[in-house]
């Protein structure tokens, strides 16, 4: 049987139409869902398509940057974050960075033999926060919070973050292929409130961490993060670099 095909014309029918999320699986790129339908791992009952939803582009409002979670990740490489932008240019390849959005990014489950959401660690590192609906209405919150939550009953509507006003230091490891596939990434950022780390590439979801922030020990991440095995990269080998890539973020930002 064919999906039912919802499609809204604005961001408060995408709501209605996503309810409690309860048998509604949201489309926004693509990139990640087509191929899992047709491998035949996953058959949707109801397809929220986001096209025409509204929930696209980047605005300003006073001191607070707005990214709206349809909006193509290729929008970032040049976007009003040169830290994002570090991490949007080395997602995927072009192709992919066209069609591949913020919220699916940022919401993206671990793949058959990798892990995704490599936008979690810099969007953590700047202290953004994820404003979604669903199960128990609107509500924004960090972005570690989110993705350490529930996040199967939530539509991502927008991601909001302060203009960023410190330094920030980016170190990736990364295995080139046809698409590039993360095998740990470190993002780290301070401003006026101090220190912020974000890890992602490492397993299902990016974590803050929060142990290095308080200590500036690279080697205390892995008391943040528990890193995972699969076909780019064993946990031992992130383990061992993970603290690596944080030492050098770290004298980067001269905090080490």
């Amino acid at each position: 049987m064919a999906a039912e095909a919802l499609v809204p014309t604005s961001a408060e029918e995408a709501a209605r139409l996503y309810g409690d999320g309860a048998g509604v699986t949201v489309f926004a790129g693509g990139t990640i869902l087509l191929p899992e339908i047709s491998a035949g791992r996953l058959k949707p009952e109801k397809a929220l398509m986001l096209h025409r939803s509204g929930l696209d582009g980047i605005r300003t409002d006073g001191g607070t940057i707005r990214i709206g979670a349809m909006t193509p990740v290729s929008a970032l490489v040049a976007g009003p974050s040169e830290l994002l932008s570090r991490f949007a240019e080395e997602l995927g390849d072009g192709e992919v960075r066209r069609s591949a959005t913020v919220g699916g990014n940022l919401c993206a489950t671990p793949g058959v033999g990798a892990q995704r959401g490599d936008l979690g660690a810099p969007l953590i590192a700047l202290g953004a926060r994820v404003r979604s609906t669903g199960r128990g209405g609107e509500q924004t919150e960090p972005v570690e919070d989110f993705l350490a939550g529930d996040r199967g009953g939530r539509l991502v509507l927008e991601i909001e973050l302060d203009a960023p006003s410190g330094k920030w230091a980016a170190e990736t490891l990364r295995r080139r292929h046809a698409h590039s596939y993360a095998i740990a990434n470190v993002a780290a950022a301070t401003d006026g409130e101090g220190l912020r780390i974000g890890i992602s590439g490492v397993g299902g979801a990016a974590v803050r961490a929060r142990a290095a922030e308080q200590s500036r020990n690279p080697d205390d991440v892995l008391q943040d993060v528990q890193p995972v095995d699969d076909a780019v990269a064993s946990a031992e080998y992130r383990r061992k670099m993970l603290p690596v890539l944080l030492r050098r973020a770290l004298d980067q930002l001269g905090t080490a």
